[in-house]
C-alpha cells in the first residue's frame, strides 16, 4: 500500500500487447494496480491525469524509445522510481538505461518473481525517500514525490504541467531557474509558453498574482520558488 492508503499503482509502458497483457495481469494478482501504455507519448497522456507509485518502461518502442522519455522525466527532475525492460541484454544496453536515469533495469525474458522482487525495492526505496519530499511555503505544502499540492491540508488541483513545474522549482528552493529548465523539449516559442505556465499556477498560489512572494522572477535569470 502507498501513502494514501492505496495500492501502488504501476504504469506499464510497452508496445508489444502480450507483455503488456501479461504484466498487468500478474501485477494485479499481486496485489497492484495497473495502468498500461503502448507508446512513450500514451504514457505521457496518462500520467497527465492519474497518480503512479513506479513505472516499468520498455526501451524499444517505435514514435520514441524508453531512454527519450525517462531522459524527459529526470530533465523535469520527475523522481518516481522507473524499472526499465529491454531485450537488450548487452551490458552496455545497461548502462545506457541506468545513465538515462533509471532505478533499475531487467533484460527480457525475466523472471516474474524477480520482477516482483525489483519492484518491491525500488518501492520501499522510494517510501524511505519519501519522508523528506515536502516543501512548505506560506499555508502551501508541496509533496515531490506525488506531486500533490495542498493549502492548509486540502488538496488543490494542479494540471500535469504544474506538478512539473513545482517539482523543478522545489528542487532548487531559493535558487532562480532558468525558462530553459522549465521548457518541454522540443516546444516551440518555449519562453512564451513557460510564462503562460508560472502565470497560471501564480493564480493558485499567490494571494495577489501580479504581486507574487512566493513564486518570483529575477530579472535575467528566470523564476524562483521561496520556500519557507
Amino acid at each position: 500500500m502507498n501513502e494514501r492508503g492505496e495500492p501502488h499503482h504501476v504504469l506499464v509502458v510497452d508496445d508489444d500487447r502480450r507483455i503488456r497483457q501479461l504484466l498487468q495481469s500478474y501485477l494485479i494478482e499481486n496485489g497492484y494496480r495497473v495502468t498500461a501504455a503502448a507508446s512513450a507519448a500514451e504514457a505521457r497522456e496518462r500520467r497527465r491525469g492519474m497518480a503512479f507509485d513506479l513505472i516499468i518502461l520498455d526501451i524499444m518502442m517505435p514514435g520514441g524509445n524508453g531512454l527519450q522519455l525517462m531522459e524527459q522525466l529526470r530533465h523535469g527532475n520527475d523522481p518516481i522510481p522507473v524499472l526499465m525492460l529491454s531485450a537488450l541484454a548487452d551490458p552496455s544496453d545497461r548502462i545506457a538505461g541506468l545513465t538515462a536515469g533509471s532505478d533499475d533495469y531487467l533484460s527480457k525474458p525475466f523472471e516474474p518473481r524477480e520482477l516482483l522482487l525489483r519492484i518491491g525495492n525500488l518501492l520501499k526505496r522510494n517510501a524511505a525517500a519519501a519522508g523528506a519530499s515536502d516543501v512548505r511555503f506560506g499555508p502551501f505544502t508541496f509533496n515531490v514525490q506525488r506531486g500533490e499540492l495542498r493549502k492548509d491540508g486540502e488538496l488543490q488541483r494542479l494540471t500535469g504541467r504544474e506538478k512539473e513545474f513545482l517539482r523543478v522549482l522545489s528542487s532548487r528552493p531559493g535558487t532562480p531557474v532558468a525558462r530553459a529548465d522549465l521548457a518541454q523539449p522540443g516546444a516551440e516559442d518555449s519562453a512564451r509558453s513557460v510564462d503562460v505556465q508560472i502565470n497560471r499556477l501564480r493564480q493558485k498560489i499567490e494571494v495577489n498574482p501580479s504581486a507574487p512572494v512566493f513564486l518570483l522572477t529575477v530579472r535575467g535569470a528566470g523564476y524562483v520558488l521561496q520556500t519557507d
